[in-house]
């Protein structure tokens, strides 16, 4: 039997909702087990009418983990009741009753099958995160409930998101709060100035939480380049692993990361590990605070990789990897008065990248109207 989750006590209200109506918001907090539990408990009564449940996640990593979790605490085969789908790689069969997809999956599904005629439920799992192709499937998605599929389910999950907008788009759908946490996490801030270059730094702030804390260390940073100087920075620790996770990692190194190790471990990862993926033996995280983000360039007409400051959002999505499995800390290497001047939240790919792929996806599903099309 698996442990108990903070999530588990919302969920007779959820379910209560989605049989009542076609959608719902989830918010519930950084580990509450939201991911992981609420998919087989949809299952379980009956939501759907015994179609398939889709979950989406924003990256490959999550949808793997996802799914082997769901499969580890229910007893089932990976594969069979529960399966993922993710760029060059499914491991699911017709058996599969929830499937964990990648956001491009989902849109080359609505696209193969306008309808989703054999889906029941499509949960958009930290949709906070606002990718462009989780904007388009959501939008895709939405339309074919209001025009084609009045008892397909949709569900909206998040623990850092705005319900407000979300639900209006949704239909005015009830929002459901799940206020309880797993375990605390203390924020520190560096309290002055460090005029070291960002691996000095990185390894100083690895090194004081190895010294005060009993597990591993997960560490955020903008890419691959400052994870291959940190790595170099952090070379001279003995008996520890450092270990990198980032996006184009082969996916057997990706998987490697998430087990447990006979010695302590210190995790390099870009913005993958933000979200939805539990590193085991992790209770302290240090972050960089800084994230790449994709930006149009008008005077090229492509979009680029610009290095900028995280939101308060993404700190604290970051920030509750220290708490999944016990009491945890983490060190932010900014000082306090700085947190209070970032941007609350972060500003969806829609509005800052290249829309003519969409478009022309659009165009192909057979949108007629591209500019009266509804998005969030």
């Amino acid at each position: 039997m698996p442990a108990p989750l903070p999530v588990d006590e919302a969920l007779p209200a959820l379910i209560r909702t989605l049989r009542e109506s076609p959608a719902a918001v989830l918010i519930a907090p950084t580990g509450a087990g939201k991911t992981t539990r609420v998919p087989p408990a949809l299952l379980a009564a009956g939501i759907g009418a015994g179609k398939q449940i889709v979950m989406l996640e924003p990256r490959r990593i999550a949808a793997r983990a996802a799914a082997r979790r769901m499969a580890e605490e229910k007893g089932w085969t990976l594969g069979r009741e529960v399966g993922y789908q993710v760029r060059f790689e499914r491991k699911a069969g017709p058996e599969t009753r929830i499937l964990v997809v990648t956001e491009g999956i989902l849109v080359q599904r609505l696209q193969a099958d306008p309808f989703l005629e054999d889906v029941g439920v499509v949960i958009f799992d930290e949709l906070h995160e606002r990718n462009l192709q989780t904007d388009l499937s959501l939008a895709m998605a939405r339309r074919v409930q209001r025009d084609a599929r009045p008892d397909l389910k949709l569900l909206a999950m998040s623990a850092t998101l705005d319900p407000g907008p979300v639900a209006a788009f949704l239909g005015d759908c009830p929002v459901i709060e799940s206020r309880g946490r797993l375990h605390p996490v203390d924020i520190l801030y560096t309290d002055r100035p460090d005029d070291r270059a960002l691996p000095g730094q990185i390894a100083a702030g690895v090194r004081r939480l190895l010294d005060s804390t009993p597990g591993d260390v997960l560490v955020f940073l903008p890419g691959v380049g400052e994870i291959q100087r940190a790595s170099e920075a952090l070379a001279s620790e003995r008996d520890l692993a450092v270990l990198p996770l980032y996006g184009d990692l082969p996916a057997e190194k990706q998987d490697e990361v998430l087990r447990p190790l006979s010695r302590r471990k210190v995790v390099l990862a870009t913005n993958v590990a933000e979200t939805s993926i539990t590193i085991d033996g992790v209770t302290a995280v240090v972050d960089s605070g800084l994230v790449r983000r994709l930006r149009f360039d008008p005077a090229t007409g492509l979009d680029r990789l610009e290095l900028g400051k995280v939101s308060r959002a993404s700190a604290d999505q970051r920030a509750g990897r220290a708490g999944r499995q016990a009491p945890g800390v983490c060190l932010r290497l900014w000082p306090a008065w700085e947190h209070a001047a970032l941007p609350e939240r972060e500003t969806p790919e829609i509005a800052r990248v290249d829309l003519a792929g969409p478009a022309l996806q659009l165009l192909a599903w057979g949108e007629p109207d591209l500019a009266a099309f509804d998005w969030l």
